[in-house]
């Protein structure tokens, strides 16, 4: 017996299948069958790419994937244990299908295109083959050609990229950049190996090797200082896997001011932000030379405005340069620090670095600090925090924080003129 379902004109004669909750009383509605040979046994959907597996049934490519996926080695329907877990594309019902939907009985529906056969193993290692022996070469035309048709296969579909990622393309892909990185007329190609090595993550650490030599790594901060996402994305990644790699990467001549060119930019400034904080936190000799640059100013400047995510790391960065005394000194000295901290406590979502910016300013200061915050409505915000909850570190300094303020509100008579006593009269005091 067939499945019967609603179908919607969609403009001309062409027609959707539409569940219940898309039916809409001002389009034209009528109900269509679907042959029980046409559906999946899974999902009991349209096939739209049907495959033979070992049993001799048919099920629809995406819905047997799953079920393998999910562990299962053996048929759905016969629950016989299958000798192996090879498709088999079946041309013949989906000619059907296709002569169905486009015939009276399929109701005129759009008739489902022929699918791409999913690439094998043997294929992406024969690429991989070719790749290696085009690199060893130096023949740029042969590795520009191979590396396309990766990309192009990769986005085909999901199943494709994890065919090319379990087949080791990602050490090959490695060996060919380091060997045209020092080669000015090969940027295309290097783009593209970096474009699909964000898809390969993590890669092994010989493929890290490669893309970590000197050479590797100049060319990466070439990219990032043009302005690629992926080159980006793809340095951050280096750095969180290994600290080794943030001392290799500042060898590199100029390689703060490229970092710092690319958090200007909207594309490249989170990774930008992230792999800055992990380079002051690995290497805190770095400070100086970022301060050096401006670093706080472009970092507090991102607070004003910028969304959330890009806040809380511009946050994690300042954090990162309060840990030494020139960079606090250097923070308590931009005008804005304060005003924005404040602003931002309810704000971002992510409080622990910026409680933190503002207990190590305010700590390390001669009171101005404390004051200014306190004037900016800083004490309240502050106990509504506490009484929302945060972690018990973030906590503490809260704590400290909010005792610092008490203890000037004392002292300057804040208390009277801003009568906080009945301002925070339904509040619990924490200390």
């Amino acid at each position: 017996m067939g499945l019967s379902l609603r179908m919607r004109l969609r403009g001309g004669t062409k027609k959707e299948i539409i569940t219940p909750v898309m039916m809409s009383c001002s389009e034209e509605e009528e109900e269509v069958t679907i042959p029980s040979q046409f559906q999946c046994p899974i999902s009991y959907d349209l096939m739209k790419d049907p495959v033979i597996i070992a049993s001799g049934i048919t099920y629809d490519r995406e819905s047997i994937e799953k079920w393998f996926e999910a562990g299962y080695q053996t048929c759905p329907v016969t629950n016989t244990v299958l000798s192996n877990l090879e498709q088999i594309p079946n041309h013949t019902i989906r000619r059907m299908i296709q002569e169905w939907c486009g015939s009276s009985l399929g109701g005129g529906i759009e008739r489902i295109p022929t699918p791409r056969v999913p690439v094998t193993s043997h294929q992406v290692s024969e690429i991989c083959g070719k790749l290696s022996t085009a690199t060893r070469l130096s023949d740029y035309g042969a590795c520009k050609e191979m590396v396309t048709k990766m990309k192009t296969l990769g986005k085909e579909s999901e199943r494709n990229r994890k065919c090319v990622k379990e087949n080791g393309v990602g050490l090959v892909l490695c060996v060919c950049f380091d060997a045209f990185s020092e080669n000015a007329n090969a940027v295309s190609l290097l783009e593209d190996i970096v474009s699909l090595l964000t898809w390969m993550l993590p890669i092994g650490s010989e493929a890290q090797a490669k893309l970590t030599t000197t050479s590797s790594f100049r060319r990466l901060v070439k990219l990032l200082r043009n302005g690629d996402q992926n080159a980006a994305f793809l340095v951050k990644e280096l750095l969180e896997l290994n600290e080794a790699h943030v001392h290799a990467l500042t060898k590199i001549n100029g390689v703060e001011k490229a970092f710092l060119k690319s958090i200007l930019q909207e594309s490249t400034c989170v990774n930008s932000l992230i792999s800055i904080h992990n380079i002051i936190s690995v290497k805190p000799e770095t400070i100086s030379r970022f301060l050096e640059l401006d670093l706080v100013t472009l970092t507090v400047e991102m607070l004003v405005d910028s969304e959330n995510s890009v806040c809380e790391n511009a946050l994690m960065v300042l954090n990162a340069i309060c840990e030494s005394n020139k960079g606090r000194e250097e923070v308590r000295r931009n005008e804005l620090v304060i005003p924005i901290l404040v602003k931002k406590i309810l704000k971002v979502s992510e409080k622990k670095n910026l409680v933190s910016v503002m207990w190590k300013i305010c700590k390390s200061g001669d009171g101005s600090e404390v004051e200014e915050a306190l004037r900016l409505g800083a004490f309240k915000k502050l106990v509504v925090m506490l009484q929302v909850g945060c972690g018990e570190g973030t906590k503490e300094k809260v704590t400290e924080l909010l005792k610092m303020m008490n203890k000037v509100m004392k002292m300057n008579g804040f208390v009277e003129r801003s009568d906080s006593s009945n301002e925070f009269k339904h509040v619990k005091k924490p200390f």
